[in-house]
């Protein structure tokens, strides 16, 4: 038996992901443990999960897998400092001393962290593009395939082309810091006022409200793509190098104002950059899907990294035909790496299994809650709710949806990676004009411009959607069926467009007719299947909307906990948690009904 842990930690989105034999036991972030989101520190808690989950303890582990090599890392930190000394002495004495303790020395750091690790189980470190091409081959269903990986950085490589032939992955090419597509977005996104590393799913939900005005200038002065997909970046633009901030004077001055506060109005022009940047970065992913092809003269694509999180891409990918298959980790980003890393030590010494379907058991190996357990959560809030069968939960959840009710759908195992996927997600009507800004502005308390995703019946895909074959893990954009458009009486420019109806299923229909889909089958999603099917008997629509259940600042619902507290702090109208229903206007009534009975006491 080969029992392997895999880690990623300190820079972004820590994870934990257990393996035996090849098998993917399960798999988590930190961040839905501590409730703090994007949280970067050593993942205890997902570590305890993965190890409580299994009934494994530390003694039955072969190895623990650092997702990078932080002695690399190091280096190239330094030699960008000596590259632009002495203009990153500001920067220089608040990176490195963090680095010369528990970063660099990063197995004595891993001991501290994890006291009951025993001495005897060895640490190893991958590198980082290593640890995201194993994520992206070794779950997916293929033999061979390309891998392509792009993110901002790892130690020194910012996008790698490899090839994976069974349980081996050569790489082939890769390009180096700085010159990244990753971090050329991430500087776009800040410059229109979002926070890094989780704003660049609004930059891209932005984007088709603009015209892609800037284009020329970006290709003129930022980036010099070859035709290969390889580039350079001028960095007279940005600062990263040489202190905290993505860009400088030169990059306002190109784009014609200052970069903009997170509570200052969005205006045509930020839209304008948005879809500038947007198009940039698909041509750059679909030049090196093509020099992928190229080079490994594969049939089918892998795609990981935090660029592969880049929906709108991927579907520009997958509709081009260049490759015959297109599989994207669904924790593409560095969580994903964890899982990664200890998959890539695993197949240095064994052979690789190849199955029907990817490996992933549909990204659900996170924590799950039986009913005795939601139960007492629900008691200890002293919450109203009805019990029922499952069979009679589905019916009366998609009746209230059908009547446009907002409903958090709690079940099963909690998903991995930044997707819900069917077990904490909200759900609601695609079909009402009005759910997406109630959704936004009343329930996720976000920009009303974000669009939401639509889960269809997988065999009811090309009945809704311009798409071929399966997306299971909402990764892929694809063109709503024109058949399903509706004629629009006038143009409207920028957010106006938000009040416009474009299709017969308005509330996921984005502003270019493009909707971020998520296909569901009842092998590997029964009971959401389950859901959309009644949903279709009731409506004869096989689609529902699935948002992430969370609010704006916070990770996924992780607990019965989390999610009753989600219910009673949002607008949301039900909570259907385990074989549980419950109303939040039940909840406010006993909750006031309290307050002024302790009052009155």
């Amino acid at each position: 038996m080969s029992v392997r842990l895999g880690i990623s930690a300190y820079y972004h989105d820590s994870a934990a992901a257990l393996i035996q034999d090849g098998e993917i036991l399960c798999a988590a972030q930190e961040e839905r443990f501590t409730r703090k989101k994007n949280d970067s520190s050593f993942p205890m808690s997902a570590v305890q999960f993965c190890l409580n989950n299994t009934g494994i303890s530390e003694d039955d582990l072969d190895g623990v897998v650092f997702y990078d090599k932080p002695i690399v890392k190091f280096g190239r930190l330094i030699e960008s400092y000596l590259a632009v000394a002495p203009s990153g002495s500001f920067t220089f004495p608040r990176v490195i001393p963090s680095w010369l303790g528990e970063k660099l020395d990063l197995r004595s750091t891993i001991r501290h962290e994890w006291k009951a690790l025993p001495k005897e189980v060895p640490i190893y470190f991958a590198e980082h593009h290593q640890s995201h091409a194993a994520s992206a081959f070794y779950p997916s269903s293929f033999n061979e395939a390309a891998i392509l990986t792009v993110d901002g950085v790892g130690e020194w490589a910012t996008t790698t082309i490899c090839i994976g032939k069974g349980n081996n992955i050569e790489p082939i090419k890769e390009m180096h810091f700085p010159h990244s597509i990753g971090l050329l977005y991430s500087a776009f996104t800040a410059y229109c006022g979002f926070r890094i590393n989780s704003g660049e799913y609004k930059l891209m939900g932005l984007a088709p409200y603009g015209e892609p005005r800037y284009v020329q200038h970006i290709y003129d002065e930022l980036i010099d793509l070859k035709e290969d997909g390889s580039f350079e970046l001028n960095m007279r633009y940005f600062s990263f190098l040489r202190n905290f901030k993505m860009t400088n004077r030169h990059f306002n001055r190109l784009f014609n104002g200052p970069m903009r506060t997170s509570d200052e109005p969005i205006d045509q022009r930020h839209m304008d950059i948005a879809r500038s940047i947007q198009v940039v970065t698909e041509e750059v992913m679909m030049r090196l899907a093509y020099e992928a092809k190229k080079v490994t003269g594969a049939r089918n694509l892998c795609l990981a990294g935090g660029v592969a999180l880049n929906c709108v891409a991927n579907g520009r990918i997958a509709r081009e035909g260049i490759f015959e298959d297109v599989w994207i980790q669904p924790a593409a980003g560095d969580a994903g790496g964890a899982l990664g890393a200890a998959l890539a030590y695993h197949y240095k010494d064994n052979e690789r299994v190849i199955t029907a379907a990817d490996r992933m058991t549909g990204s659900f190996l996170g924590p799950m809650y039986s009913d005795d357990e939601i139960e007492k959560c629900l008691n200890k809030h002293n919450a109203v709710y009805q019990k029922m069968s499952f069979t009679d939960l589905v019916d009366t959840v998609t009746g209230l949806i059908a009547d446009e009710c907002v409903v958090g759908w709690f079940q099963g195992r909690m998903e991995f990676g930044p997707r819900a996927l069917g077990h904490r997600s909200i759900l609601a009507d695609p079909r009402s004009s009005s759910m997406q800004r109630k959704l936004n502005l009343k329930i996720k308390y976000r920009e009303s411009f974000r669009p939401f995703a639509p889960a269809v019946l997988e065999e009811r895909m090309s009945d809704y959607f311009d798409h071929t074959g399966i997306s299971p893990y909402m990764l892929m954009v694809a063109p709503v069926n024109k058949s399903l458009w509706v004629e629009l009486n006038e143009k409207e420019d920028g957010l106006a467009k938000l009040n416009q109806v474009r299709s017969s299923l308005p509330a996921i229909t984005h502003v270019d007719h493009s909707a971020r889909i998520q296909s569901v089958n009842g092998q590997d999603n029964p009971e959401f299947y389950q859901l959309l099917k009644r949903f279709e008997e009731k409506t004869g629509c096989g689609v529902l909307i699935n948002t992430s259940f969370n609010v704006r600042g916070e990770p996924i619902v992780c607990t019965p906990d989390d999610a009753y507290r989600c219910l009673i702090n949002t607008e949301m109208d039900y909570l259907a948690a385990g074989n549980f229903l419950i109303k939040r206007t039940d909840q406010t009534i006993k909750h006031l009904t309290q307050t002024f009975t302790d009052l009155g006491d």
